[in-house]
């Protein structure tokens, strides 16, 4: 009789485990015919970012930023700022928007995930209105590399496009 029972639980085990092969093959094919998409597009894709749904892709092409479904306009962005949770750390502000204007400030409530998680996100601020891009409070330093990267490509970008705006401002008088 023992027997028989270690037979049923083991078959019991081996069928959820072939179960979660399956569900985990599904996803990845799922993540992988995403990636193959944007690439399809012309996109890069900076980072992956963890969603309540699985992952977010932050992508770019020459003249947008994706974020999973949203779309921002390079041309059109005015600062990107850094947050963890809420209050912005680092921060960068395009030289090419209005000068009389000390632009938006950021800030987001506090979420209750508490001291151990840290929620790191960035704020990229256009024209088109402010994108909070949740890089998550996975761990510490994962989160933040996440933010980081986003947070890098954005205000690099900015800064080239300051740059060629000086230049022909220059050439210009």
């Amino acid at each position: 009789m023992r027997d028989i029972a270690a037979v049923i639980v083991a078959l019991a085990l081996i069928f959820v485990a072939l179960g979660l092969l399956t569900a985990l093959h599904g996803y990845r094919r799922r993540l992988e015919r995403k990636r193959s998409s944007e690439r399809a597009l012309g996109r890069t894709i900076i980072t992956e970012l963890p969603i309540l749904s699985g992952l977010a892709l932050f992508s770019e092409d020459d003249a947008r930023f994706y974020y999973g479904d949203r779309s921002i306009d390079k041309d059109l962005i005015t600062a990107v700022r850094v947050l963890i949770n809420g209050s912005p750390i680092a921060a960068y502000v395009s030289r090419r928007g209005p000068s009389d204007s000390p632009g938006q400030i950021t800030s987001f409530e506090d979420r209750p995930e508490g001291i151990a998680h840290d929620r790191w996100d960035v704020a990229i601020e256009s024209a088109q209105g402010l994108t909070l891009v949740e890089c998550g409070a996975v761990r510490e330093r994962v989160s933040q590399e996440l933010a980081r990267r986003v947070y890098d490509a954005v205000r690099h970008d900015i800064e080239r496009r300051d740059r060629a705006a000086s230049t022909s401002t220059t050439r210009s008088h």
